[in-house]
């Protein structure tokens, strides 16, 4: 399955059927998203097309999971101004309500031809809603793919992105592996000639310490000096991390909260590398690591 990009853009528009009497403006949608943590729609629809918006919101949840998104639409001002044809009908009843009102109310204004127009056209509301409505979900239903498509490739070179960072944690986790046994072999015989010192002073003043106790003594806080250095496990679930990303960025889907938990769980073993470490290699590792983490962090709640 591909992995989405929540930030996306598209637009489609739908012209009304030109071999019919029924005047029907065309149709032009936009659909704008950005990232967010759940799916949130509004909507910028003019006073003709909110009848649709129950039909426009059941498309997007169908279509996408998360993300902030804007669906705006607008009628095509060349076909709104195509006013439809007054019936005799309509304008015999509209003679009628004018003369009531102006026989209860004699300083009214006589009705403009546009005024008549315009209620003419809200008299006979019945074909062209219908045919705004229908154009309204055909544009959407175009808009939505095509903005699907979209985000499908920039998901794409999020996972490549983030593929690339997860082979150079890989790197920076095998050098590091190997300083450790480094140190402690350094440290340990640090302790050791600290201790024969320790021995030749205690010799020197008279105190009796034997040379083997020294050495037990030494190797006693190596060991112990080894035990609070050792990263073997923040390394171990570092690989098991970025196993557990690769193998979901190649299966796809929606996987975007799983990621974000995941970058946090490196980021937790990349801190704790951190403050174990007792050589400016291990420190520079660590923060070349978080550095990585961070870059992958940003990237990663732009996914679906």
């Amino acid at each position: 399955m591909p992995v989405y990009s929540m930030t996306g853009f598209a637009s489609a528009s739908a012209a009304p059927v030109t071999d019919t009497d029924t005047v029907a403006p065309g149709v032009t949608v936009e659909v704008r998203t950005v990232n967010s943590r759940f799916l949130d729609i509004a909507f910028r629809l003019p006073d003709e097309l909110r009848q649709a918006e129950p039909a426009l919101r059941e498309l997007l949840t169908a279509a996408l999971r998360r993300g902030k998104v804007e669906l705006r639409a607008a009628v095509g001002r060349a076909a709104d101004d195509a006013l439809p044809q007054p019936t005799p009908e309509q304008l015999n009843r509209l003679s009628r309500l004018e003369s009531t009102v102006q026989g209860w109310l004699p300083k009214a204004q006589p009705l403009s031809v546009h005024e008549a127009l315009q209620w003419c056209r809200g008299g006979s509301a019945t074909a062209v809603p219908a045919a705004l409505d229908e154009l309204v979900q055909q544009a959407a239903k175009a808009a939505i793919d095509s903005l699907k498509q979209a985000r499908a490739r920039e998901g794409k070179r999020l996972v490549a992105m983030l593929l690339d960072r997860i082979g150079t944690l890989r790197t920076l986790a095998a050098q590091a592996e190997p300083l450790v046994p480094a140190v402690v072999q350094k440290q340990q015989q640090r302790f050791l000639e600290r201790w024969q010192e320790a021995l030749a002073s205690a010799g020197d003043s008279g105190h009796g310490v034997s040379a083997e106790a020294a050495r037990d003594r030494a190797l006693g806080e190596a060991a112990a000096f080894a035990i609070r250095i050792d990263v073997a496990e923040e390394l171990t679930r570092l690989s098991a991390h970025l196993d557990e990303i690769e193998r979901l960025l190649k299966a796809g889907g929606e996987l975007g909260k799983r990621l974000d938990f995941l970058i946090q769980e490196l980021h937790r073993e990349a801190n704790t590398l951190g403050s174990k470490s007792a050589a400016l290699e291990l420190t520079g590792i660590s923060v070349d690591m978080k550095v990585l983490i961070e870059q992958m962090r940003e990237q990663v709640q732009n996914i679906e």
